[in-house]
């Protein structure tokens, strides 16, 4: 059956600070009182979605990884959101994938929003990453990575599971509950989209819209304009029964991303 437990954090976020964003989400966390596979935050859950980096950006060990440490040794489960990391001089929008050992892997955002300038301050990652958790393949992207399907598409190491972390804002929220459908059924996956709620330093309002679909494109979950603290379990044998009734994926073009 290879149930999966996920913890979903539709979260209001504090702009620009840190430490209140950590404390916020910490009395959130502890609301949880059954145990969970994997605990999933917002896009750029510490500061809200800012180009500044210089004030804002952590190294590889900081505060909030070491944070994300102890909430994954705390919880027994993977503890995953997006932060800005500075290395080598450079700026990441990088994804952690937090293990309750303390090790991780991590996961660079590929699409930079250049409607905000994200591309001015950001460096873009270029390897995708796939990751394994209970004997699903999960393959966790960032926001404006949805509107890229050549990215996310299931090909040759076929992922189980889509997760999406994202700041998205409402005045487009059409687009991200079309993209959102989309990816599930063309991929033949499961797909988890968080988004944060409330409204950022600029006036940007995000409404959430935190979904979560099965392979053929039904509503597991779904939740907007206020935050929400949710556990429920998903199953990869429909993973399996939608590929063997449809057999799509095997008709695809074969391509290479250069």
């Amino acid at each position: 059956m290879n149930a999966l437990k996920v913890t979903l954090l539709q979260a209001y976020l504090f702009w620009e600070n840190i430490d209140k964003n950590l404390q916020n989400l910490s009395l959130k966390l502890s609301a949880i009182r059954e145990k969970t596979d994997i605990i999933i935050l917002p896009e750029m859950f510490t500061t809200g979605f800012t180009m500044n980096v210089k004030g804002l950006a952590e190294e590889m060990g900081g505060k909030t990884m070491q944070w994300m440490q102890e909430k994954a040794n705390r919880y027994n489960a993977v503890i995953t959101g997006t932060i800005i990391i500075s290395e080598n001089g450079n700026y990441y929008n990088r994804l952690i994938w937090m293990k309750p050992d303390g090790t991780y892997e991590y996961y660079d955002k590929k699409h930079l929003f250049g409607m905000a300038k994200e591309d001015e301050v950001f460096t873009a990652g270029n390897k995708k990453l796939i990751v394994d958790l209970n004997g699903w393949k999960i393959m966790p992207v960032i926001c404006y990575d949805l509107r890229f399907p050549v990215w996310l598409r299931n090909h040759k190491e076929y992922y189980d599971l889509l997760l999406v972390v994202a700041n998205w804002p409402e005045k487009r929220a059409k687009h991200w509950n079309t993209f959102i459908p989309a990816r599930a059924i063309e991929n033949q996956a499961y797909i988890i989209a968080l988004n944060r709620v409330g409204h950022d330093g600029n006036e940007i309002y995000y409404c959430g819209d935190t979904t979560c679909l099965d392979p053929q494109g039904n509503v597991v979950y779904y939740k907007r304009d206020e935050e929400d603290l949710y556990t429920f379990t998903i199953y990869k044998d429909e993973v399996a029964k939608t590929r063997e009734a449809m057999p799509f994926l095997k008709d695809a073009d074969d391509f290479e991303i250069l």
